[in-house]
């Protein structure tokens, strides 16, 4: 699955996170279909590697916990691509713990990884999208940002929260040159929510899949196709948006 001639990110070059797997992987094989030059960063070196043959991205082993590896990952990826026109931002964890039981080492984690990781890998590509121009960012929050609704989320919630105000904030000062949105996804059969299916058996649909419209988790390709739009120029006039693609979860 090289990167096209043709497509709708033909001669963009993409730097992805969490692509090793899930929302990430998909839209890394997504974006190569349809001609962007990515690079793909993540901590699973084997599943990246994978990926990365896959799709002919580039492939950097980085940890979004260290300051030091981030900025070392981004600036290789604008010299390998020669610049950067986009980010997505991927790479998330997940974690239910109830209030009473929520130690602050849980809510740190959640909040490095969830929102100061995105932060740092937007700074450090700044340069390069600014220099880029009709450059764009994407960033990966949840529909427990906009409707927190489950119990024990407070953590996971509020990061992703905390995410969407960032994109905001970030869509407002850097326009025009650089455009910001977010992606609002329910629930996804991707590995980090796997358990939670798992863990209803063989219920069809799962009694949690009650409180969506549409009965069923996304595919992950399903978030990266809204990914794709906010990434090319089919959104040229959208900026600071949120986009929910949450089977109806907000509304149902």
């Amino acid at each position: 699955m090289q990167p096209t001639d043709g497509g709708r990110l033909r001669g963009r070059r993409i730097l992805i996170t969490g692509a090793a797997s899930g929302i990430g992987r998909a839209t890394a094989r997504l974006f190569a279909r349809e001609g962007a030059a990515t690079a793909l960063l993540d901590l699973q070196a084997a599943k990246l590697n994978e990926v990365a043959a896959q799709t002919g991205g580039l492939a950097l082993v980085a940890d979004l916990a260290v300051e030091d590896s981030v900025l070392a990952a981004v600036t290789r990826a604008a010299e390998e691509l020669n610049g950067l026109d986009g980010v997505v931002n991927c790479a998330g964890v997940a974690g239910s713990r109830p209030l009473a039981e929520l130690e602050r080492d849980h809510w740190d984690l959640l909040v490095l990884v969830n929102l100061t990781a995105p932060y740092i890998v937007c700074r450090a590509a700044l340069p390069a999208l600014a220099a880029a121009g009709r450059a764009t960012i994407v960033n990966i929050a949840s529909a427990q940002a906009l409707l927190p609704n489950a119990r024990g989320a407070s953590a996971y919630a509020a990061s992703k929260a905390g995410l969407v105000a960032f994109t905001k904030a970030i869509a407002a000062e850097l326009a025009p040159t650089i455009r910001a949105n977010a992606v609002a996804p329910g629930i996804v059969a991707t590995p980090m929510v796997e358990h939670v299916l798992k863990a209803h058996g063989t219920a069809d649909p799962p009694p949690f899949l009650a409180q969506y419209a549409l009965r069923r988790a996304a595919d992950p390709e399903e978030i990266a196709k809204a990914i794709l739009f906010l990434t090319s120029e089919e959104s040229s006039y959208v900026t600071g948006s949120v986009l929910a693609v949450d089977g109806g979860r907000a509304f149902h």
